[in-house]
């Protein structure tokens, strides 16, 4: 059976396909335009909810086929496709059978014809009112406090749905509540609503609206059954007694009473409010009692309230008490006394009724009279009330608070610090008066300066705190109620140790010292405490060369006739006992120089100049000898060799000859002497020791290596050499 539908739906389908392609040829083969396309709505474009509305697609096409060529009718609401057809008719139509908000909409249409595209304008179709809601309840029979639930629904309208329902009370025109819900996902709504203790005969309105485009459109309101409202307890009732004028002293009677129903399983919470405090209360009953001896304080008004969950009803009434007697009045001479003084209290009633006093204080009778007189003392003080009474009437006056003012003892001054004070740390000052009566004001003057001023509330000592820089001194002041003048202490003296801050090493006079003057280093301080450990260092050394302890701020070093051995970089370091061993304050470093004196210098530049001159005297000397003895050389060796064992006396005289000589020919002979015997190289022979013994001068030992050099040079000369060197020296003269 299944395979014989595929089998037709395929035939179908093939036919269909051979219409498509035969209308595809004819319309290659045949022109087609399409002159116009627009809509129709019928009866009109605006519907009453509910009515019947017909939406027509109209085409005008042109063809030059004998044939109506087929078309596609595509139709839109709010740009959303709905219906969708083929055609070769001229018009089209879409029927929509009791139309709703939701039908009402921007329509258009448009046609497909091979490859051309056609659509119409829009058109704006409005369904006016939602169709009428329909209105349910739950029950139609409530009792006050129970709740009715109200149904509300549009079954032929599509969500969302907006409904508004209220709360009528029959033959009361005006709503008595109103709410509103709207319902996103359905057509219809369930609300609760609370039946109040004045409801009787209630029904409900429902309306339903909904959004259509930018209009609102609601529905006619529908009316609910109605209501009836049963009391589940009645209205409270008072019941005063006794009746008539209550005069104080009187029994006083209240009673709130109620009636419940049958159907009631629990009873109501009954309250009787006095000026809005409650009085007395019942939670098992129908009635909530007060009694109590009237009094004038009982006046007022007095208030039932009958509470339960959801409701509540309330009743009032005023109660007046007649005053038997008024209140009694206390009164003092002075409510601030000093100690020893006369303490007066009496006690009186306007009219003077025959009642009986008592005086209190703190509840403890002290006299059972109208009047109290006493010599005060600290004990006295407290509040004072006066009582008065007719039978069972007991009434109290008003309290009178007596201070009475012990003197302060003398005030003792004392600070806590069980060591040395320290410049910059704080120390609390304590100023106490043991005995007097609190609260006390102290003042602390510091150096004759108030410091500060304190109250305390009771005889502990007051303490205050300070940071003393120097040595100073405290007092302090107390005063309290007592009329004597401000008690004062003694003088506290504290002594303030500061420590040592800065150091700083000088020297006097100058750092260039003279060699032979004193050397005086001075290490100061600050205003410090004495005593004061000074150490004196020289720079890179561990231990200290000097050491002092003084009370003084500055200590010295002295050092007579300074040497060079004294130059040098000096620091010294400074302490007393509040200076921590770890943190021994450090001065700069001081650099001295020793220098020679200027009569030291004079006398050893004198010295070092006449050794200059005597080593050039000398020098010159020999020079001048080498000098002769170069030029009596040449002479002797031209000469036959002379013996071994010549006379001094000779040689002196060959000297002296040769140094009458003219100085430019000794010294022409000695520079060309000097060359070719530097060249010759020949062994040393006797001839030559005998010719350098002749100088006779024991200097002449300095300058051995010089001399025996030039002799050995002259010994080793040639003989043909030296006669040209005579030949060209005699020829120099002879042209000088």
């Amino acid at each position: 059976m299944q395979l014989g539908w595929v089998q037709g739906g395929k035939m179908w389908l093939g036919v269909l396909l051979t219409l498509l392609l035969c209308s595809s040829l004819e319309g290659q083969e045949n022109s087609f335009t399409i002159n116009s396309i627009r809509m129709a709505f019928l009866p009109r474009q605006e519907v009453q909810n509910g009515d019947n509305l017909t939406l027509q697609c109209i085409v005008d096409i042109s063809t030059t086929s004998h044939a109506k060529p087929q078309y596609q009718l595509l139709f839109y609401k709010d740009d959303t496709l709905f219906h969708n057809v083929s055609s070769t008719e001229s018009t089209e139509s879409y029927f929509i059978a009791q139309a709703r908000v939701y039908n009402a909409g921007i329509y258009k249409c448009t046609v497909l014809l091979n490859n051309k595209e056609r659509t119409t304008s829009e058109y704006k179709v409005l369904v006016k009112r939602v169709s009428t809601p329909i209105v349910t309840l739950d029950k139609k029979e409530a009792i006050e406090g129970g709740v009715v639930r109200v149904h509300c629904s549009v079954p032929e309208e599509k969500a969302p749905v907006h409904f508004t329902i209220e709360k009528f009370e029959l033959d009361i025109k005006d709503f008595k509540q109103k709410r509103e819900k709207t319902s996103p996902n359905q057509n219809f709504v369930t609300l609760e609503f609370t039946v109040e203790e004045q409801d009787r005969v209630i029904f409900f309105q429902c309306q339903a609206s909904i959004i259509s485009g930018t209009h609102v459109e609601n529905s006619t309101i529908v009316r609910s059954d109605l209501v009836t409202v049963r009391e589940s307890f009645s209205n409270p009732k008072f019941h005063i007694s006794p009746e008539g004028v209550i005069t104080e002293g009187d029994e006083l009677q209240i009673r709130c009473t109620i009636q419940v129903t049958h159907k009631v399983q629990v009873f109501p919470e009954i309250i009787i409010q006095k000026d809005k405090v409650i009085v007395a209360h019942s939670q098992h009953d129908n009635q909530a009692n007060y009694s109590v001896m009237a009094m004038t304080e009982h006046n007022g008004n007095y208030t039932c309230k009958v509470e339960t969950r959801r409701i509540a009803k309330v009743s009032s009434i005023v109660v007046n008490i007649t005053e038997l007697f008024s209140k009694p009045k206390l009164e003092s001479s002075a409510t601030s006394l000093d100690q020893d003084e006369r303490l007066n209290l009496w006690c009186s009633i306007p009219g003077a009724p025959p009642v009986n006093f008592t005086i209190q204080k703190e509840g403890v009778i002290v006299s059972q009279a109208q009047n109290f007189t006493k010599k005060a003392s600290k004990w006295d003080s407290g509040a004072y009330t006066c009582i008065a009474g007719i039978g069972k009437v007991v009434k109290k006056s008003n309290t009178v608070q007596i201070t009475v003012c012990e003197m302060l003892s003398k005030p003792q001054i004392f600070y806590d610090s069980g060591s040395e004070v320290i410049k910059g740390q704080a120390i609390k000052v304590s100023c106490q008066s043991e005995n007097g009566t609190s609260p006390i004001s102290y003042r602390l003057l510091k150096a004759n300066n108030i410091l500060e001023t304190r109250i305390v509330a009771s005889n502990e000592p007051a303490v205050f705190k300070d940071n003393p820089t120097n040595d100073t001194e405290y007092q302090c002041f107390v005063k309290n109620c007592h009329s004597h003048t401000e008690m004062e202490s003694k003088h506290l003296k504290v002594k303030v140790i500061a420590p040592v801050e800065n150091v700083t090493l000088s020297i006097l006079q100058n750092k260039m010292v003279e060699s032979g003057n004193d050397i005086v280093l001075r290490c100061s301080v600050n205003n410090a405490s004495g005593p004061i450990t000074y150490k004196f260092y020289r720079e890179k050394e561990v231990r200290p060369f000097h050491q002092n302890v003084s009370s003084e701020t500055k200590a010295f070093w002295f050092k007579t006739q300074a040497s060079k051995e004294h130059e040098g970089q000096y620091y010294c370091t400074a302490s007393n006992r509040a200076n921590s061993a770890k943190n021994v304050p450090q001065s700069n470093i001081l650099t001295v120089r020793v220098f020679l004196a200027p009569w030291k210098k004079g006398l050893i530049a004198v010295v070092v100049i006449g050794v200059i001159i005597a080593i050039l005297v000398l020098g010159a000397r020999c020079y001048f000898l080498k000098k002769a003895k170069a030029k009596q050389m040449p002479v002797e060796m031209s000469r036959p060799a002379v013996p071994l064992l010549t006379s001094n006396n000779e040689k002196m005289s060959n000297f002296n000859t040769e140094a009458n000589s003219p100085y430019g020919y000794d010294e022409d002979i000695g520079n060309h002497a000097m060359k070719p015997m530097n060249e010759n190289k020949e062994p040393m022979t006797l001839e030559y020791t005998e010719v350098e013994v002749t100088s006779c001068e024991p200097h002449e030992g300095l300058r051995t290596k010089g001399t025996e050099t030039v002799y050995s040079e002259i010994r080793k000369a040639d003989p043909d050499l030296m006669g040209n060197r005579h030949s060209r020296t005699e020829g120099s003269l002879a042209g000088t």
